[in-house]
Protein backbone atom coordinates (compact mmCIF):
# COMPACT_ATOMS: atom_id res chain seq x y z
CA UNK A 1 0.00 0.00 0.00
CA UNK A 2 1.22 3.49 -0.62
CA UNK A 3 3.20 5.33 2.43
CA UNK A 4 1.90 8.95 1.60
CA UNK A 5 -1.88 7.49 1.56
CA UNK A 6 -1.60 6.10 4.47
CA UNK A 7 0.04 9.08 6.43
CA UNK A 8 -2.78 11.03 4.90
CA UNK A 9 -5.35 8.56 6.07
CA UNK A 10 -8.20 10.94 8.27
CA UNK A 11 -7.92 10.80 11.79
CA UNK A 12 -11.10 9.90 11.65
CA UNK A 13 -11.23 7.00 10.72
CA UNK A 14 -8.69 5.50 13.41
CA UNK A 15 -8.97 8.42 16.07
CA UNK A 16 -12.47 7.33 17.13
CA UNK A 17 -12.02 3.58 17.28
CA UNK A 18 -8.70 3.69 18.86
CA UNK A 19 -9.38 5.42 22.08
CA UNK A 20 -12.32 3.16 22.43
CA UNK A 21 -10.29 0.79 22.34
CA UNK A 22 -8.22 2.02 24.62
CA UNK A 23 -11.01 2.70 27.28
CA UNK A 24 -13.06 -0.67 27.16
CA UNK A 25 -10.01 -2.75 28.90
CA UNK A 26 -9.84 -0.11 31.66
CA UNK A 27 -13.51 0.16 32.18
CA UNK A 28 -13.27 -3.48 32.40
CA UNK A 29 -10.72 -3.86 34.86
CA UNK A 30 -11.74 -1.01 37.07
CA UNK A 31 -15.55 -0.73 36.80
CA UNK A 32 -17.14 -4.14 35.12
CA UNK A 33 -14.93 -6.22 37.82
CA UNK A 34 -16.50 -4.12 40.68
CA UNK A 35 -19.87 -4.66 39.50
CA UNK A 36 -19.30 -8.13 38.94
CA UNK A 37 -17.62 -8.75 42.49
CA UNK A 38 -20.50 -6.93 43.71
CA UNK A 39 -23.36 -9.69 41.62
CA UNK A 40 -20.94 -12.15 43.06
CA UNK A 41 -21.36 -11.15 46.83
CA UNK A 42 -17.96 -10.03 47.78
CA UNK A 43 -18.37 -7.30 50.51
CA UNK A 44 -17.36 -3.17 49.19
CA UNK A 45 -14.05 -3.21 51.11
CA UNK A 46 -13.12 -6.29 49.64
CA UNK A 47 -14.03 -4.95 45.87
CA UNK A 48 -12.66 -1.69 46.63
CA UNK A 49 -9.30 -3.12 47.92
CA UNK A 50 -8.85 -5.68 45.49
CA UNK A 51 -9.66 -3.86 42.46
CA UNK A 52 -7.83 -0.90 43.01
CA UNK A 53 -4.67 -3.27 43.06
CA UNK A 54 -5.50 -3.96 39.66
CA UNK A 55 -4.21 -0.01 39.14
CA UNK A 56 -0.53 -1.40 39.32
CA UNK A 57 -0.01 -1.88 36.30
CA UNK A 58 -0.82 1.43 34.80
CA UNK A 59 0.88 2.82 37.95
CA UNK A 60 4.06 0.96 36.57
CA UNK A 61 4.18 1.01 33.12
CA UNK A 62 6.79 3.94 32.79
CA UNK A 63 8.82 0.90 33.58
CA UNK A 64 8.87 -0.53 30.14
CA UNK A 65 7.22 2.95 28.32
CA UNK A 66 11.01 3.04 27.06
CA UNK A 67 10.52 -0.30 25.15
CA UNK A 68 7.71 0.77 23.54
CA UNK A 69 9.68 3.57 21.79
CA UNK A 70 12.86 1.99 21.22
CA UNK A 71 11.51 -2.07 20.24
CA UNK A 72 9.06 -2.16 17.06
CA UNK A 73 6.45 0.35 16.12
CA UNK A 74 3.26 2.13 17.79
CA UNK A 75 1.25 0.59 15.24
CA UNK A 76 2.75 -2.91 15.93
CA UNK A 77 2.19 -2.65 19.57
CA UNK A 78 -1.27 -1.19 19.18
CA UNK A 79 -2.41 -4.27 17.15
CA UNK A 80 -0.41 -7.03 18.92
CA UNK A 81 -1.92 -5.78 22.65
CA UNK A 82 -5.42 -5.62 21.36
CA UNK A 83 -5.22 -9.26 19.86
CA UNK A 84 -3.34 -10.16 23.77
CA UNK A 85 -6.73 -8.65 25.48
CA UNK A 86 -8.83 -10.54 23.62
CA UNK A 87 -7.17 -13.51 24.74
CA UNK A 88 -7.52 -12.51 28.18
CA UNK A 89 -10.83 -11.66 27.82
CA UNK A 90 -11.74 -14.76 26.78
CA UNK A 91 -9.61 -15.99 30.00
CA UNK A 92 -11.91 -14.31 32.37
CA UNK A 93 -15.11 -16.13 30.93
CA UNK A 94 -13.89 -19.24 30.74
CA UNK A 95 -13.03 -18.59 34.86
CA UNK A 96 -16.34 -17.54 36.20
CA UNK A 97 -18.34 -21.00 36.13
CA UNK A 98 -15.21 -22.21 38.30
CA UNK A 99 -15.06 -23.03 42.00
CA UNK A 100 -11.69 -20.40 41.53
CA UNK A 101 -14.05 -18.29 39.74
CA UNK A 102 -12.20 -14.82 41.67
CA UNK A 103 -8.50 -16.23 41.77
CA UNK A 104 -8.48 -17.06 37.99
CA UNK A 105 -10.60 -13.99 37.25
CA UNK A 106 -7.97 -12.08 39.20
CA UNK A 107 -5.03 -13.42 37.09
CA UNK A 108 -6.95 -12.77 33.94
CA UNK A 109 -7.26 -9.20 34.84
CA UNK A 110 -3.94 -8.31 35.62
CA UNK A 111 -2.83 -9.83 33.17
CA UNK A 112 -5.25 -7.57 30.66
CA UNK A 113 -4.46 -4.22 32.52
CA UNK A 114 -0.60 -4.89 31.91
CA UNK A 115 -1.68 -5.30 28.44
CA UNK A 116 -4.12 -2.14 28.21
CA UNK A 117 -1.47 -0.32 29.89
CA UNK A 118 0.82 -1.09 27.17
CA UNK A 119 -1.46 -0.55 24.58
CA UNK A 120 -2.14 2.82 25.98
CA UNK A 121 1.24 4.15 25.71
CA UNK A 122 1.33 3.00 22.12
CA UNK A 123 -1.61 4.82 21.51
CA UNK A 124 -1.21 7.41 23.02
CA UNK A 125 2.55 7.90 21.33
CA UNK A 126 1.11 7.13 18.46
CA UNK A 127 -1.39 10.19 18.69
CA UNK A 128 1.30 12.84 19.67
CA UNK A 129 3.18 11.79 16.42
CA UNK A 130 0.71 11.48 13.27
CA UNK A 131 -1.04 14.41 14.48
CA UNK A 132 0.29 18.51 14.19
CA UNK A 133 -0.13 19.93 17.69
CA UNK A 134 -3.75 21.95 15.99
CA UNK A 135 -4.89 18.76 15.18
CA UNK A 136 -4.62 17.19 18.81
CA UNK A 137 -6.31 19.76 20.58
CA UNK A 138 -9.24 19.23 18.15
CA UNK A 139 -9.16 15.94 18.77
CA UNK A 140 -8.59 15.56 22.02
CA UNK A 141 -12.58 16.21 22.88
CA UNK A 142 -12.91 13.72 20.59
CA UNK A 143 -10.59 11.23 22.08
CA UNK A 144 -11.75 11.47 25.14
CA UNK A 145 -15.61 11.23 24.68
CA UNK A 146 -14.80 8.04 22.73
CA UNK A 147 -12.48 7.31 25.68
CA UNK A 148 -15.27 7.79 27.89
CA UNK A 149 -17.72 6.37 25.42
CA UNK A 150 -16.31 3.32 26.16
CA UNK A 151 -16.17 2.96 29.94
CA UNK A 152 -19.84 4.19 29.85
CA UNK A 153 -20.47 1.28 27.11
CA UNK A 154 -18.77 -0.87 29.57
CA UNK A 155 -20.66 0.38 32.86
CA UNK A 156 -23.49 1.08 31.11
CA UNK A 157 -24.71 -1.23 28.23
CA UNK A 158 -23.00 -3.98 28.93
CA UNK A 159 -24.34 -4.04 32.05
CA UNK A 160 -27.75 -3.39 31.20
CA UNK A 161 -27.13 -6.51 28.78
CA UNK A 162 -25.53 -8.24 31.85
CA UNK A 163 -28.75 -8.10 33.74
CA UNK A 164 -30.82 -8.85 31.22
CA UNK A 165 -29.39 -11.85 31.07
CA UNK A 166 -29.41 -12.70 34.52
CA UNK A 167 -32.85 -12.65 34.69
CA UNK A 168 -33.24 -14.77 31.61
CA UNK A 169 -31.13 -17.25 32.37
CA UNK A 170 -31.57 -16.98 36.83
CA UNK A 171 -28.22 -18.19 36.36
CA UNK A 172 -25.57 -14.89 37.36
CA UNK A 173 -22.09 -16.73 36.45
CA UNK A 174 -23.53 -18.02 32.84
CA UNK A 175 -24.67 -14.40 32.47
CA UNK A 176 -21.34 -12.61 33.22
CA UNK A 177 -19.11 -15.45 30.88
CA UNK A 178 -21.47 -14.59 27.67
CA UNK A 179 -20.21 -10.73 28.51
CA UNK A 180 -17.03 -11.68 28.72
CA UNK A 181 -16.94 -13.74 25.44
CA UNK A 182 -18.91 -11.00 23.89
CA UNK A 183 -16.10 -8.43 25.11
CA UNK A 184 -13.05 -10.78 23.43
CA UNK A 185 -14.74 -10.75 20.23
CA UNK A 186 -14.90 -7.27 19.61
CA UNK A 187 -10.96 -6.94 20.56
CA UNK A 188 -10.45 -9.64 17.91
CA UNK A 189 -12.06 -7.48 15.44
CA UNK A 190 -10.74 -4.56 16.95
CA UNK A 191 -7.03 -5.65 16.32
CA UNK A 192 -7.81 -7.23 12.76
CA UNK A 193 -9.51 -3.48 12.00
CA UNK A 194 -6.66 -1.06 12.97
CA UNK A 195 -4.13 -3.57 11.40
CA UNK A 196 -5.87 -2.11 8.61
CA UNK A 197 -6.95 1.42 8.85
CA UNK A 198 -4.20 2.75 11.16
CA UNK A 199 -1.40 4.85 8.98
CA UNK A 200 2.18 4.37 9.24
CA UNK A 201 3.71 7.61 9.17
CA UNK A 202 7.53 7.66 8.91
CA UNK A 203 8.08 9.05 11.95
CA UNK A 204 6.83 5.78 13.26
CA UNK A 205 9.81 3.92 12.41
CA UNK A 206 11.70 0.83 13.84
CA UNK A 207 14.84 2.46 16.21
CA UNK A 208 17.88 0.95 15.14
CA UNK A 209 19.03 -2.09 17.45
CA UNK A 210 21.25 -1.22 20.36
CA UNK A 211 23.10 -3.18 23.09
CA UNK A 212 21.88 -3.88 26.30
CA UNK A 213 24.37 -1.07 28.12
CA UNK A 214 22.33 1.14 25.18
CA UNK A 215 19.19 0.37 25.97
CA UNK A 216 19.49 0.73 29.55
CA UNK A 217 20.96 4.23 29.37
CA UNK A 218 18.36 5.21 26.78
CA UNK A 219 15.88 4.28 30.01
CA UNK A 220 17.73 6.19 31.84
CA UNK A 221 17.93 9.07 30.05
CA UNK A 222 14.06 8.87 29.36
CA UNK A 223 13.52 8.91 33.00
CA UNK A 224 15.85 11.36 34.67
CA UNK A 225 14.77 14.19 32.01
CA UNK A 226 11.49 13.76 32.78
CA UNK A 227 11.98 14.91 36.20
CA UNK A 228 14.54 17.59 35.21
CA UNK A 229 11.41 19.60 33.23
CA UNK A 230 10.87 23.08 34.85
CA UNK A 231 7.92 22.60 37.34
CA UNK A 232 8.12 18.79 36.97
CA UNK A 233 7.14 18.52 41.25
CA UNK A 234 3.95 20.79 40.92
CA UNK A 235 3.00 18.81 37.57
CA UNK A 236 3.32 15.44 39.90
CA UNK A 237 1.31 16.74 42.94
CA UNK A 238 -1.08 18.32 40.03
CA UNK A 239 -1.45 15.02 38.18
CA UNK A 240 -1.69 12.90 41.43
CA UNK A 241 -4.21 15.07 43.29
CA UNK A 242 -6.19 16.63 40.73
CA UNK A 243 -8.75 13.47 40.55
CA UNK A 244 -8.07 12.83 44.17
CA UNK A 245 -12.25 13.08 45.22
CA UNK A 246 -12.76 10.86 41.89
CA UNK A 247 -10.64 8.08 42.63
CA UNK A 248 -12.22 7.36 45.93
CA UNK A 249 -15.95 7.94 44.53
CA UNK A 250 -15.64 5.83 41.38
CA UNK A 251 -15.15 2.53 43.86
CA UNK A 252 -18.39 3.20 45.60
CA UNK A 253 -20.59 4.59 42.90
CA UNK A 254 -22.32 1.12 41.54
CA UNK A 255 -22.33 -0.25 44.88
CA UNK A 256 -24.07 2.25 45.98
CA UNK A 257 -26.47 2.44 43.37
CA UNK A 258 -26.83 -1.46 43.94
CA UNK A 259 -26.89 -1.44 47.28
CA UNK A 260 -30.41 -2.10 49.18
CA UNK A 261 -31.98 0.86 50.62
CA UNK A 262 -32.40 -0.23 54.14
CA UNK A 263 -28.25 -0.12 53.91
CA UNK A 264 -28.46 3.39 52.45
CA UNK A 265 -28.14 2.38 49.26
CA UNK A 266 -30.55 2.98 46.16
CA UNK A 267 -32.00 -0.67 45.21
CA UNK A 268 -31.28 -0.48 41.65
CA UNK A 269 -31.18 -3.73 39.82
CA UNK A 270 -27.87 -4.19 37.42
CA UNK A 271 -30.28 -3.56 34.37
CA UNK A 272 -31.18 -0.20 35.66
CA UNK A 273 -27.67 1.07 36.89
CA UNK A 274 -26.14 -0.32 32.94
CA UNK A 275 -29.03 2.29 32.18
CA UNK A 276 -28.65 4.95 34.43
CA UNK A 277 -24.82 5.28 32.97
CA UNK A 278 -25.53 4.11 29.71
CA UNK A 279 -28.35 6.31 28.25
CA UNK A 280 -28.27 9.45 30.46
CA UNK A 281 -24.56 9.43 31.39
CA UNK A 282 -23.46 8.85 27.57
CA UNK A 283 -25.19 12.02 26.00
CA UNK A 284 -24.01 14.11 29.02
CA UNK A 285 -20.71 12.68 28.63
CA UNK A 286 -20.40 13.12 25.44
CA UNK A 287 -21.53 17.21 25.38
CA UNK A 288 -19.01 17.65 28.27
CA UNK A 289 -16.15 16.00 26.68
CA UNK A 290 -17.02 17.84 22.96
CA UNK A 291 -17.10 21.24 24.58
CA UNK A 292 -14.17 20.73 26.90
CA UNK A 293 -12.09 19.89 23.64
CA UNK A 294 -13.55 22.93 21.75
CA UNK A 295 -13.29 25.46 24.45
CA UNK A 296 -9.65 24.70 24.90
CA UNK A 297 -8.76 24.56 21.29
CA UNK A 298 -10.12 28.09 21.14
CA UNK A 299 -8.91 29.98 24.51
CA UNK A 300 -6.31 27.53 25.82
CA UNK A 301 -6.37 25.43 28.73
CA UNK A 302 -5.11 28.52 30.89
CA UNK A 303 -8.17 30.69 30.72
CA UNK A 304 -10.40 27.33 31.36
CA UNK A 305 -8.34 25.35 33.93
CA UNK A 306 -10.60 27.08 36.79
CA UNK A 307 -13.99 26.25 35.08
CA UNK A 308 -13.10 22.55 34.34
CA UNK A 309 -11.85 21.65 37.59
CA UNK A 310 -15.12 23.18 39.05
CA UNK A 311 -17.32 21.38 36.80
CA UNK A 312 -15.03 18.19 37.66
CA UNK A 313 -15.57 18.47 41.37
CA UNK A 314 -18.60 20.32 42.03
CA UNK A 315 -20.85 17.67 40.99
CA UNK A 316 -19.69 15.15 43.15
CA UNK A 317 -21.78 16.76 45.75
CA UNK A 318 -25.09 14.54 43.85
CA UNK A 319 -24.73 11.69 45.22
CA UNK A 320 -24.44 13.75 49.20
CA UNK A 321 -28.02 14.62 48.17
CA UNK A 322 -28.31 11.05 46.45
CA UNK A 323 -27.96 9.27 50.08
CA UNK A 324 -29.60 11.94 52.34
CA UNK A 325 -32.81 11.81 49.83
CA UNK A 326 -32.70 8.29 48.72
CA UNK A 327 -34.68 9.60 45.90
CA UNK A 328 -36.89 6.71 44.06
CA UNK A 329 -37.74 8.72 41.07
CA UNK A 330 -35.39 7.00 38.54
CA UNK A 331 -35.98 10.67 36.65
CA UNK A 332 -33.88 12.30 39.22
CA UNK A 333 -31.16 10.08 39.86
CA UNK A 334 -30.60 10.21 35.43
CA UNK A 335 -30.82 14.39 36.37
CA UNK A 336 -27.66 13.54 38.77
CA UNK A 337 -25.70 11.21 37.00
CA UNK A 338 -26.30 13.21 33.72
CA UNK A 339 -24.66 16.18 35.59
CA UNK A 340 -21.77 14.45 37.13
CA UNK A 341 -21.01 12.89 33.37
CA UNK A 342 -21.18 16.15 31.98
CA UNK A 343 -18.91 17.61 34.87
CA UNK A 344 -16.60 14.62 34.48
CA UNK A 345 -15.95 15.02 30.46
CA UNK A 346 -15.65 18.94 30.16
CA UNK A 347 -13.04 18.92 33.54
CA UNK A 348 -11.07 15.58 32.18
CA UNK A 349 -10.64 17.67 29.15
CA UNK A 350 -8.36 19.82 31.03
CA UNK A 351 -6.39 17.12 32.61
CA UNK A 352 -5.48 15.14 29.48
CA UNK A 353 -4.41 18.42 27.86
CA UNK A 354 -1.95 19.41 30.16
CA UNK A 355 -0.39 15.65 30.71
CA UNK A 356 0.29 16.28 26.72
CA UNK A 357 1.74 20.08 27.05
CA UNK A 358 4.07 18.66 29.66
CA UNK A 359 5.00 15.70 28.02
CA UNK A 360 6.25 17.58 25.26
CA UNK A 361 9.37 17.46 23.57
CA UNK A 362 12.21 14.50 23.51
CA UNK A 363 11.05 11.00 24.97
CA UNK A 364 7.16 12.23 24.89
CA UNK A 365 5.93 9.19 24.49
CA UNK A 366 7.37 7.63 27.26
CA UNK A 367 6.91 10.91 29.04
CA UNK A 368 3.42 10.72 28.66
CA UNK A 369 3.35 7.39 29.83
CA UNK A 370 4.76 8.16 33.08
CA UNK A 371 2.26 11.59 33.16
CA UNK A 372 -0.72 8.73 33.14
CA UNK A 373 1.41 6.37 35.49
CA UNK A 374 1.01 8.92 38.19
CA UNK A 375 -2.35 9.28 37.12
CA UNK A 376 -2.72 5.75 37.98
CA UNK A 377 -1.19 5.82 41.20
CA UNK A 378 -2.97 8.95 42.09
CA UNK A 379 -5.97 6.89 41.60
CA UNK A 380 -5.06 3.16 43.09
CA UNK A 381 -3.62 4.44 46.53
CA UNK A 382 -7.02 6.76 47.86
CA UNK A 383 -9.15 4.19 45.90
CA UNK A 384 -7.81 0.78 48.24
CA UNK A 385 -8.82 2.74 51.14
CA UNK A 386 -12.37 3.76 49.66
CA UNK A 387 -14.18 0.80 50.29
CA UNK A 388 -12.93 0.58 54.17
CA UNK A 389 -13.88 4.57 54.42
CA UNK A 390 -17.12 3.85 53.87
CA UNK A 391 -17.74 0.92 55.67
CA UNK A 392 -16.64 2.67 58.80
CA UNK A 393 -18.32 5.92 58.00
CA UNK A 394 -21.11 4.73 55.86
CA UNK A 395 -22.96 6.08 52.59
CA UNK A 396 -23.90 9.64 53.97
CA UNK A 397 -21.24 10.76 55.50
CA UNK A 398 -18.98 9.07 52.95
CA UNK A 399 -20.35 11.04 50.06
CA UNK A 400 -19.93 14.14 52.90
CA UNK A 401 -16.31 13.57 53.27
CA UNK A 402 -15.93 12.87 49.21
CA UNK A 403 -17.10 16.77 48.89
CA UNK A 404 -14.66 17.77 50.92
CA UNK A 405 -12.16 16.03 49.15
CA UNK A 406 -12.52 18.23 46.33
CA UNK A 407 -11.02 21.16 48.07
CA UNK A 408 -7.16 18.61 47.22
CA UNK A 409 -8.27 19.47 43.34
CA UNK A 410 -8.69 23.17 44.21
CA UNK A 411 -5.12 23.54 45.69
CA UNK A 412 -3.21 21.47 43.50
CA UNK A 413 -5.28 23.96 40.03
CA UNK A 414 -3.90 26.44 42.31
CA UNK A 415 -0.51 25.62 41.84
CA UNK A 416 -0.14 24.40 38.38
CA UNK A 417 -1.87 27.70 36.93
CA UNK A 418 1.26 29.67 37.15
CA UNK A 419 3.34 26.68 35.19
CA UNK A 420 1.25 27.14 32.01
CA UNK A 421 3.27 29.80 30.85
CA UNK A 422 6.07 27.58 30.89
CA UNK A 423 4.12 25.08 29.20
CA UNK A 424 1.41 27.84 26.35
CA UNK A 425 -0.76 26.34 24.26
CA UNK A 426 -1.15 28.21 21.14
CA UNK A 427 -4.56 29.57 22.57
CA UNK A 428 -2.31 31.03 25.61
CA UNK A 429 0.05 32.56 23.83
CA UNK A 430 -1.15 36.20 24.45
CA UNK A 431 -0.69 35.12 28.09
Amino acid sequence: MNTTREQSKSPWRWVPSLYFAEGLPYVTVMSISVILFKRFGLSNTDIAFYSSWLYLPWTLKFLWSPLVDLLKTKRWWIVSTQLIIGATLAGVALSLPTPHWFQASMAFFWLMAFSSATHDIAADGFYMLDLSESKQAFFIGIRNTFYRLAMITGQGLLVILAGILEKRFDNIPKAWTLIFYLLAAGFFLFGLYHAAQLPKPSSDAVQPKRKGKEMLNAFWETFFTFFKKKGSFVAILFILFYRFSEAQLVKLSSPFLLDERSVGGLGLSTTEVGSVYGVVGVAALVAGGLLGGIAISRNGLRFWLWPMALLLSLPNFVYVYFAWAQPVSHWIIYAGVALEQFGYGFGFTAFTMFMMLFSKGKHQTAHYALCTAIMALGMMLPGMLSGAVQAHLGYLNFFLYIGLSTLVTFFVVSLIRPLLREHPHKADNNI
